[in-house]
C-alpha cells in the first residue's frame, strides 16, 4: 500500500435513489405517534395533544372532539349519567342502504347516534348537558337526534339546572326528509317553554355547525358561545355567492366573524371553557357575581 493511501478517504458508489424503509422498520414507529396541525402545518406528539385537549400547542387551532372527549374535559369526573341511550334512528322513508350506514357508524364512533345527552357537574353545579358528535353522520339531525335533546332540555326542566348543549353538526339528515327538518320546531318550543319556566340555556358552538341546527337550537341560547376558529352558518358559501353574485368575505362564516356582527356573546378557548361556564353557572345563582 502506498503512503498516500493511508490518507485518501475510500471511495464508495452512491446510490442514486434514498432506500425505502422495509416493512420491518416501518412497524417500529406506532401509528397516531406524531400529528400535523392542518393549521400551522407543525408537527406535535399526539400524547401532548391529548393533554392539552386537542387544542394546538402552537397555534391554538382546536381539533374537533368526540363526546366522550368532551365529557371527560368539560364535566366533574365520576358525575355525568347518560340519559336516552336507547333511542336510534329508524327508517321511515325506507332509504337505501341508511340502516347499514347506521350500522357502520355505531361500530366507528361507538355511539347509537349523533348526540349524547345526560345529567353531570361542572366544579359542583349540576346542569343537563347534550353533547353532538361529528363522526356519527356528520352529527346530522335526525329524529332520534331532536328527540333526545327534546327529553334533555325537559329533563332540566324537571330538575330545575341550566341546559348546555355542544352543537357539532352538518345540518338535518336527508335520510329522513321532513321528520329531520320537524326537529328544528320540536326543539326551539322545547327551549321556549324551559326559558319560560326560568330555565338557563348556554350554547356552545363548535367545528362545524351548519344548517338546520345552526337555524334553531345552536342558536336559541341565552348564552350563545362558540369555539375559535369554527365554522358556523346555515347555507354553504358556494350557494349565496351564487345566489347573491358577490365574492364573501373569507373569514365569512366563522366564529370570529360571527362575533364581530353580534350573532355570538363570546368566543371560547376550550383551554378556559370550563372557568368561563362555571363563572356564568355562579353569577345564576341567588348572590352570584360575575368575575369574567
Amino acid at each position: 500500500m502506498a503512503l498516500k493511501d493511508l490518507f485518501t478517504k475510500p471511495q464508495t458508489k452512491k446510490k442514486k435513489y434514498a432506500a425505502i424503509p422495509t416493512e420491518a422498520v416501518k412497524s417500529d414507529v406506532p401509528e397516531g405517534i406524531m400529528t400535523k396541525c392542518p393549521s400551522c402545518k407543525k408537527i406535535m406528539y399526539t400524547k401532548e395533544l391529548l393533554k392539552n385537549e386537542k387544542v394546538c400547542l402552537h397555534c391554538g387551532h382546536h381539533f374537533q372532539m368526540s363526546s366522550m372527549e368532551r365529557i371527560n374535559s368539560f364535566i366533574d369526573a365520576g358525575s355525568f349519567e347518560e340519559l336516552n341511550e336507547e333511542i336510534t334512528s329508524k327508517n321511515p322513508l325506507q332509504f337505501p342502504d341508511y340502516i347499514e350506514k347506521l350500522e357502520k357508524d355505531r361500530a366507528k364512533a361507538k355511539l347509537n347516534e349523533a348526540v349524547v345527552t345526560g345529567i353531570g357537574a361542572v366544579n359542583g353545579h349540576k346542569i343537563v348537558v347534550a353533547i353532538m358528535d361529528a363522526s356519527f353522520r356528520m352529527g346530522s339531525m335526525g329524529s332520534a337526534v331532536g328527540e333526545k335533546i327534546t327529553r334533555a332540555i325537559e329533563m332540566a326542566d324537571e330538575l330545575a339546572v341550566p341546559f348546555i348543549i355542544f352543537t357539532a353538526s352538518g345540518g338535518a339528515r336527508m335520510q329522513e326528509g321532513a321528520l329531520s327538518l320537524m326537529q328544528m320546531a320540536k326543539t326551539s318550543v322545547a327551549l321556549k317553554r324551559f326559558s319560560d319556566n326560568g330555565g338557563l340555556i348556554i350554547s356552545i358552538m363548535t367545528h362545524p355547525t351548519t344548517g338546520g341546527v345552526s337555524a334553531s337550537f345552536a342558536s336559541l341560547g341565552d348564552y350563545n358561545f362558540a369555539e375559535p376558529g369554527a365554522l358556523i352558518g346555515f347555507a354553504g358559501r358556494r350557494v349565496i355567492e351564487q345566489s347573491i353574485r358577490e365574492k364573501l368575505p373569507e373569514d365569512f362564516q366563522t366564529a370570529e366573524f360571527l362575533l364581530k356582527h353580534g350573532q355570538l356573546d363570546a368566543i371560547i378557548s376550550r383551554l378556559e371553557m370550563v372557568d368561563k361556564i362555571t363563572n356564568i353557572l355562579e353569577i345564576h345563582q341567588p348572590g352570584g357575581e360575575l368575575s369574567w
